[in-house]
């Protein structure tokens, strides 16, 4: 079978024999430059030093010709810096250049220019370390816009002409000799005539010399705060004017324009603020002096008033709350930024006001007294705005005195419209806490002044039904309110049985929280109080009373603030919880039986101080019984009997006071409510003897009272009879066996009236009669009280 040959194309065989024989392929030219970083050829940059090429030995390389070789000789000086070159220092390679040259750089120091604070530091206003008589910071100070510029700043972009710019330009002769050469000048004639040099002092030289570049004073900055700003002089031009009218004038100018401005537009004048605080000042730093000008005292306390009527108008009704850092770093519009500069700012400045108050506050200083009324003005006017706090613990810390002035008084009032105008809980109860505080820390040596203003907490009209005691705080009737509109886990939950939470799904869950953000927002933008929030507030605010209450009353001296725990218990004698009724009337009785001696200290004594205190005291611990057993206290079965006798014993000592009318001598406060001791004595005969009540007393006790009444009624100033009288009709109508004691006719009686015992079940009122009434109407100077006598003795119940 003959074979088939096949011959390939001759163009195509010749390009592949060319292509093999005169240059290798792309494969192999990228298989070799993939070498190994140890087996590759070095590249020049990498080395260390690149050697100097040889000469060639070709015999085509050109030789040094004739002229050549004698240029070199004639001029060998001239290149016998080539014998020099070091041929290592040539053939070093950049890269070792660059390590060398660093390795023998010399370190570069910052200069310190000076010591002023960086861009970015604080206020000067706020300070940093932790002092406990000063103000809490309650925001950090940001960035200030109109902070002073920094040295660097002066340096770069002022066109203040420096000071080596006015030292006088020198020749050589001129320094040695000292004489400044002049112009010349052209006489009439056309001579040219020189004259005569100045001669330069060599102190006013050598001060120059010491003012040039080597040593040059700093450039005087003058404060956003101080300086001529806003159309206006600088402050401490203003203060250092000779004159003391025309400063005061001055002053006065400037500080109504800066007030007016304020008002006007209170969001761009955190400057006029800092200004208008820097009048206020003790001392002012100026920029051309580098001492400190002494203040005018009108000037700083025209400041100091102005100040509290411009922030009473700016300062907004919510707390201020420092800045997050996430908050600081989120882009938000330029009104939002605007708003939070002008707040942060506000607070600043408001910080140092309340600063320089407490600093003169605590000084004694001339502007004690004005320091002190401008934070009451500030707690009142100002209640929910930042620094509460600490302006409640420096009216407290007033009121813990012994003694009782004006301040103490204008401190009571503020304390008073607080709790009156208080419709969250929170002020009163930081306020509640303070006072629990003091009295602990003083040992109960305040004045009995100071606590009255806690008989005008708002709990008796927020607070229906909690009951409240040293320990806890319960909701009278809890299982019972609302119970059958309560849902069958509700009411488990009440009953203390576990309850299975529902199955939600994760959109459930999603919904349920977002439905609650939405109605936390709602109710933040409404600015409405959460009641359930507000209940507790003052649930913890009632605790904390009742336990400074409880704390006086077990004290083991007799203390002066007896008087107004007792008057605060029977005010809230309903709120007490029930547990601890049966302590309390043991603590009263104790009370009532133990009198203080001269040195304090309790004794038992069978005999009555006739002292008005004493009675008062006494008085006071009846009333409170009698007030914790009025409401709630029915239910339970606890004689009152001890009580009873002690005020059927009082009433005759009473009697013989020359002041039953007038209030204690110790009410030197218009705001405190006194009571006299008549007062405090028909409050309490009123509880023994209620008008309108289902239990009726023993027909004995009744006629027992009402003979005494009508005794002690002979020694009674006219008021007091007419009161006395009164009473004793009221007796008359609810119990009408009474009315036997009206007649003189003899009747049958078992006994006789035994006056001068202290019970009224043994005294036998029925041996008698009611002959005082007769006396009464024939003698006494009063007509008011002839007349009311003779009715009583015809009264007929018919």
């Amino acid at each position: 079978m003959p074979h088939k040959v096949v011959k390939a194309a001759p163009s195509t065989a010749a390009k592949r024999t060319r292509t093999s024989t005169n240059a290798p392929s792309k494969k192999r030219k990228l298989a070799t430059g993939k070498a190994g970083p140890g087996k590759g050829k070095q590249r020049a940059y990498e080395r260390i030093s690149i050697p100097l090429p040889d000469l060639p030995n070709d015999e085509d390389a050109e030789t040094v010709s004739d002229q050549d070789v004698q240029f070199f000789t004639e001029n060998l000086a001239t290149g016998g810096f080539l014998e020099s070159l070091d041929q290592n220092a040539i053939a070093r390679s950049k890269k070792e250049t660059s390590r060398l040259h660093d390795l023998s750089k010399p370190p570069r120091v910052r200069p310190n220019t000076d010591d002023l604070p960086s861009l970015y530091s604080p206020d000067e206003g706020v300070d940093s370390g932790d002092d406990s008589g000063s103000l809490i910071t309650d925001v950090e100070s940001g960035d200030d816009l109109n902070d002073p510029p920094s040295s660097f700043d002066l340096e770069v972009n002022s066109d203040v002409e420096q000071p080596y710019e006015r030292i006088p330009r020198m020749g050589p002769a001129e320094t040695e000799s000292g004489i400044v050469p002049r112009l010349p000048i052209k006489l009439p004639d056309g001579r040219v005539v020189k004259t005569a040099g100045r001669v330069l002092p060599q102190a006013e030289s050598e001060s120059e010399d010491e003012a040039g570049p080597s040593s040059p004073h700093p450039h005087a900055v003058e404060d956003v705060s101080t300086g001529a700003r806003f159309g206006r002089p600088a402050v401490a031009s203003v203060i250092g004017t000779s004159s003391r009218q025309a400063r005061i004038q001055m002053a006065k100018e400037q500080i109504a324009g800066i007030c007016q401005d304020i008002l006007a537009d209170p969001e761009s004048s955190l400057g006029l603020l800092r200004r208008l605080h820097t009048f206020a000042l003790a001392q002012i730093a100026s920029s051309q002096t580098q001492t400190a000008i002494p203040n005018d005292p009108f000037i700083r306390r025209l400041a100091m008033v102005s100040q509290l009527a411009v922030f009473k108008d700016v300062i907004p009704g919510y707390r201020v709350r420092s800045l997050t850092e996430a908050e600081r770093a989120e882009k938000v519009s330029q009104m939002v930024a605007r708003t939070r500069e002008w707040e942060q700012g506000l607070v600043s400045v408001y910080q140092s006001y309340l600063r320089s108050l407490e600093a003169e506050l605590k000084g004694k200083t001339e502007f004690a007294e004005l320091a002190l009324k401008s934070m009451c003005t500030l707690l009142t006017e100002a209640t929910n705005f930042n620094f509460r706090t600490n302006l409640i613990n420096a009216i407290v810390m007033r009121l813990s005195k012994r003694s009782w002035d004006k301040s103490s008084d204008l401190c009571l009032r503020t304390l008073i419209t607080v709790f009156r105008e208080d419709h969250t809980g929170v002020p009163s109860l930081e306020i509640v806490r303070l006072l629990n505080r003091m009295v602990k820390e003083r040992k109960f040596s305040v004045h009995p002044n100071a606590l009255s203003c806690l008989l005008h907490l708002r709990l008796k009209s927020e607070l229906g039904g909690i009951r409240a005691s040293e320990t806890k705080a319960d909701r009278d009737g809890s299982s019972k309110v609302n119970r059958e509109s309560r849902s069958k886990m509700d009411r488990k939950r009440a009953k203390g049985k576990k309850v299975e939470k529902p199955h939600l799904s994760k959109k459930a869950v999603k919904a349920l929280k977002e439905k609650k953000e939405i109605e936390g927002q709602m109710q933040e933008a409404e600015a409405e109080v959460d009641r359930e929030e507000k209940a507790n507030m003052h649930t913890e605010t009632l605790k904390l009373l009742f336990v400074l209450y409880f704390r006086i009353l077990k004290a083991s001296n007799w203390s002066p603030l007896l008087p107004a725990a007792l008057q605060g218990l029977s005010r809230y004698a309903h709120m007490v919880n029930i547990d601890f009724f049966k302590d309390l009337m043991q603590v009263l009785k104790d009370l009532i039986i133990q009198l203080p001696d001269s040195d304090g200290r309790h004794v038992e004594d069978s005999k009555y101080l006739y002292g008005d205190p004493i009675i008062r005291h006494k008085l006071l611990c009846i009333v409170t019984a009698f007030e914790l057993l009025s409401g709630q206290g029915e239910a339970l079965n606890i004689d009152l009997r001890d009580f009873v006798n002690h005020l059927y014993a009082l009433i005759i000592p009473i009697s013989l006071e020359p002041d039953v009318e007038s209030v204690c001598h110790s009410a030197e406060s218009s705001a405190v409510t006194q009571h006299s001791t008549a007062d405090l004595l028909f409050r309490a005969l009123m509880l023994v003897f209620p008008v309108r009540s289902s239990i009726l007393s023993s027909p004995v006790r009744t006629a027992a009272f009402a003979k005494r009444i009508l005794v002690a009624s002979l020694s009674f100033p006219a008021a007091t009879t007419l009161r006395a009288l009164e009473f004793v009709r009221g007796l008359l109508v609810n119990e009408p066996k009474l009315q036997a004691l009206l007649t003189t006719e003899d009747r049958t009686a078992d006994g006789i009236y035994r006056p001068e015992l202290d019970d009224p079940q043994l005294s036998n009122p029925f041996g008698t009669s009611f002959w005082e009434l007769a006396h009464l109407a024939e003698t006494h100077w009063d007509n008011r009280v002839k007349d009311s006598a003779c009715q009583l003795a015809r009264f007929n119940a018919t």
